[in-house]
This record gives C-alpha cells, sequence and structure tokens, in this order.
C-alpha cells in the first residue's frame, strides 16, 4: 500500500456545511475506508467511526470559530528545540480547528507538552473543555495511520471513536 503521506490530503471546502461536516467528509472517512480495506479496521470498528463522524457532521462540535492556520502534522519530529526555542518543520498546513494540532502533539507524546499548552492558554486561545475533544482531533490522525501502519492504530481509532460518541 502506497504510504499515506505520499497521497494529497483532502482539502474540501470547510464552508460547506460547516467544520465538523468537513473534518468528518474530507478528512477522517476517506482513511477509515483506506483502513478497513487494508484490513486494519474492522467492519464493526468502522461502523463505530461512521457514528462518530455523523456526530461531527450533524454540528454538534461545531464552535463558530474561523479557521485557524494551524500545522496539521504536528507531532514531536516536527518539532525541533534550538537555544533559542523551538522550530516547526514539515508543515501540512491549511485552515482547520485550533485544537487539532494540540491533538496530535498529545497523541504521539511531546517534550514540554504542558508548558506548550500553558503557554497556548495564556493567549486565551483555548475554549472551556478543549481537553475532552482530544480524541475528536485525533480521529484524523489516527485514520491516516491506520490506513498505513496497521490495526493497532484502528484500535486507537476505534477507542477514540467510542470517546468521541459519549460526548
Amino acid at each position: 500500500m502506497e504510504a499515506a503521506a505520499t497521497r494529497p490530503t483532502a482539502d474540501g471546502d470547510a464552508r460547506a456545511g460547516g467544520w465538523g461536516a468537513w473534518y468528518a467528509r474530507e478528512r477522517v472517512l476517506p482513511y477509515l475506508r483506506r483502513a478497513v480495506d487494508a484490513g486494519h479496521a474492522t467492519p464493526a470498528q468502522a461502523a463505530d467511526v461512521e457514528r462518530a463522524c455523523a456526530a461531527c457532521a450533524d454540528g454538534r462540535f461545531d464552535d463558530g470559530l474561523p479557521p485557524a492556520r494551524i500545522h496539521g502534522d504536528l507531532w514531536s519530529g516536527n518539532v525541533q528545540w534550538t537555544r533559542t526555542g523551538a522550530v516547526l518543520i514539515d508543515p501540512a498546513a491549511h485552515g482547520g480547528h485550533r485544537e487539532t494540532d494540540l491533538a496530535m502533539l498529545a497523541l504521539f507524546g511531546c517534550a514540554g507538552l504542558e508548558d506548550l499548552l500553558g503557554a497556548y492558554a495564556d493567549t486565551g486561545s483555548l475554549v472551556a473543555g478543549w481537553r475532552s475533544r482530544v480524541p475528536l482531533h485525533q480521529l484524523h490522525p489516527l485514520a491516516v495511520h491506520a490506513a498505513s501502519h496497521g490495526p493497532a492504530y484502528g484500535d486507537a481509532l476505534h477507542d477514540a471513536a467510542r470517546a468521541v460518541l459519549r460526548m
């Protein structure tokens, strides 16, 4: 299977139906289908992910905030530390949800994450309850990894989807 990173990511118009509909349609479902086809997610797991995507698409997580310019692939390997601070590399920048990069950092771990979150909070950019929405924003990277890196990510995607369904 061709690596997910070598294919263009979907980037349809987020205004068509709101953020949640765009996120489900363009960022999660295409990779879910690839994960199932590759045998990395079961049909039962996919059904729960699809239900979580339906919850996104119905607008319940839309907060009315405008899209933010986000890195789009922010994991610890794309954060390089220098004597004067951090440098971000290898962006997949797009207009997305401001909580997405934070959820990605939390998913794969990052040295100094709590300090970074504190600085982010100091800017006033975090909306109350953002930590509870981390699984929502992890659906996309988990779907990408489930499509190309195996069933362990299919299991993690399923866990995140079930967390979204409990929200």
